[in-house]
């Protein structure tokens, strides 16, 4: 029971993030001369959307992820290479069909960014984002695979999800708080361009993107092999994609003991001389 005056009860309801609020608020009579609920749905919208992060739902996800998706390309520079998208968007389709994913009703983004840094992140609502760098250090086809396939094991584990719930949590807005929120979009924002997922999120995605680039007959070790190129700095000093992510040497060590418990060999898209003629002249390093 919540006792107090009618208002002190709508406040204590909107403290603890309640779902039900409406139906809450007509099990409580409104005293003579206080606002109607049509009122109160006019003046608190939020009151119909509210969400609690760590339930929110993957059509509500979506939608927020195309809020802050919007802010992203308003921060980086998008690509408008049709080839570098296309061959992006291949990719991603060809993972996404090729897997048993656990959350087949996301409808996935694939972009590529015009930034000369090996890097890729992704953000809730399927947004996944490449770097025409990683493009470049590639060395074929099967290892860019496995760079999207991790990203996109981020979204399947609703990593970025877990993180704005923390962060939103700690701003105090985690319990009444609407997709249209623009706290929610900010934080959003912040968490793809800046903030690191934690280890076991990075674990978590190369085990979900080692199994998406099998299904889809892609060498599993281009994925530790890529990794391994990288951690040496073969391109100059340790790149933007680790530079955030838990020691890049545990994180082959992982893979490989899983290839190797798995006997996952063979596989396609390691001897492709073309991919390294066409897109390193394409997008060889630059300042």
């Amino acid at each position: 029971m919540l006792g107090g005056s009618w208002g002190q009860r709508v406040r204590r309801l909107f403290a603890m993030g309640c779902v039900g609020l409406v139906a809450a608020v007509l099990l409580h009579p409104m005293p003579s001369g206080a606002i109607s609920i049509g009122d109160l749905l006019r003046v608190l919208p939020s009151a119909i959307q509210i969400i609690q992060l760590s339930n929110i739902s993957d059509r509500d996800e979506v939608a927020l992820g195309q809020r802050i998706n919007q802010q992203i390309s308003r921060q980086v520079r998008i690509s408008r290479d049709p080839n570098a998208n296309r061959l992006v968007q291949r990719l991603g389709q060809i993972l996404i069909l090729s897997a048993n994913l656990e959350r087949p009703q996301i409808p996935y983004t694939f972009q590529v960014v015009d930034d000369p840094e090996i890097n890729a992140f992704a953000t809730m609502g399927g947004f996944v984002y490449i770097n025409t760098g990683t493009i470049a250090a590639a060395d074929n086809v099967a290892q860019l695979a496995s760079v999207v396939a991790h990203e996109i094991g981020h979204i399947e584990g609703r990593h970025a999800l877990e993180q704005l719930r923390q962060q939103a949590i700690a701003q105090g807005i985690a319990s009444v708080a609407g997709v249209g929120d623009n706290r929610l979009v900010q934080l959003g924002t912040a968490i793809a361009l800046q903030l690191p997922n934690s280890r076991e999120a990075e674990f978590d995605a190369d085990r979900r993107g080692l199994n998406m680039i099998t299904s889809a007959g892609f060498a599993a070790r281009a994925m530790p092999d890529f990794m391994q190129k990288l951690a040496r700095g073969d391109r100059g000093g340790v790149p933007t994609l680790f530079s955030t992510h838990p020691a890049p040497n545990d994180r082959i060590a992982s893979l490989n003991q899983q290839i190797a418990e798995r006997n996952l060999t063979g596989g396609d898209g390691l001897n492709d001389q073309d991919y390294q003629r066409v897109w390193r002249s394409r997008f060889g390093r630059r300042r």
